[in-house]
């Protein structure tokens, strides 16, 4: 009976596949040869059933896949330049100077990078655990200009995948415009190893975003945060921020270095205000 089945379905199919191409055509010829395969083994009712969904379901979901462009991969590896750039810098303990110790416990240190300039890291802990924080900073990315006020806008230009997107963000004016308004325009990607989560990202090129009037576009990378449980309490959330930017225009490194240590300690303050609000209901 199930030889006959299989030469049946191959016999129906055949007039479709000659109007198939590339992939599809491919996957239709791989369950035909597949069948034929079960068939000819004669396995049990229940073990060929098992088999034939279980490939069907992969060869569907290969069908499904949408292979990416030129420009698209290279985002994709501009994003992994970032991640891994990045993690280098914060894996060198070396070097590391204070900026910044508040009375709980935050901490923005920095240090001098040949090839990069001046970079800051931030340490703190956050009462979360880490999947809230995760959705917060990653999820809901394009609310932070509803709880950060140094952020007046995040918006997502493009998604690539399902962990690169290319972002525009408008930074709000510093008090008494000593920075006057800056954007960005960068690739980012999210990385999840075991219990670790990694958010990375830098400036790029999108053509569908020139430099805006009234704006300097600034630069940042790499740059990335850095999720990790709280040893021995999973309940919290250690994050480290790495931050990079070239704020560009004409400002003393003393002023631009004020400025970016402090936005860091206000975004772990607001970062916290805007986790403790209560969920709707």
């Amino acid at each position: 009976m199930l030889p006959a089945t299989s030469k049946l379905c191959a016999a129906i199919s055949y007039r479709h596949l000659r109007n198939m191409t590339g992939l599809r055509r491919q996957a239709a010829v791989a369950i035909s040869q597949e069948l034929s395969r079960l068939a000819s083994h004669s396995p049990g009712p229940s073990t060929w059933i098992h088999q034939v969904r279980r490939r069907s379901s992969l060869l569907s979901s290969r069908l499904e896949e949408k292979p990416f462009s030129e420009m698209e991969m290279s985002y994709i590896k501009q994003g992994e330049e970032a991640l891994q750039k990045s993690l280098r810098i914060l894996e060198d303990q070396d070097d590391w100077k204070t900026e910044t110790v508040a009375g709980n416990g935050d901490k923005v240190l920095s240090k001098v990078l040949p090839d990069v300039g001046k970079v800051f890291r931030l340490e703190v802990v956050v009462d979360q655990p880490l999947d809230t924080v995760y959705g917060e900073l990653v999820d809901n990315m394009e609310q932070m200009g509803d709880w950060n006020p140094n952020v007046k806008e995040v918006r997502i230009l493009e998604k690539i995948g399902k962990d690169t997107v290319i972002t525009h963000e408008k930074a709000a004016a510093t008090p008494g415009n000593i920075v006057g308004p800056r954007d960005f325009v960068s690739v980012r990607c999210s990385r999840r190893r075991g219990s670790t989560c990694v958010l990375a990202g830098m400036s790029t090129t999108y053509g569908a975003m020139p430099e805006q009037e009234g704006f300097i576009r600034a630069e940042n990378g790499p740059t990335c945060m850095v999720l990790r449980p709280l040893p021995g309490s999973p309940s919290q959330t250690r994050l480290t921020w790495l931050l990079s930017i070239d704020l560009k225009g004409w400002l003393p490194k003393s002023i631009i270095n004020q400025v970016l240590s402090q936005t860091q300690v206000d975004f772990a303050k607001h970062l916290r205000q805007r986790l403790a609000r209560p969920v709707p209901a």
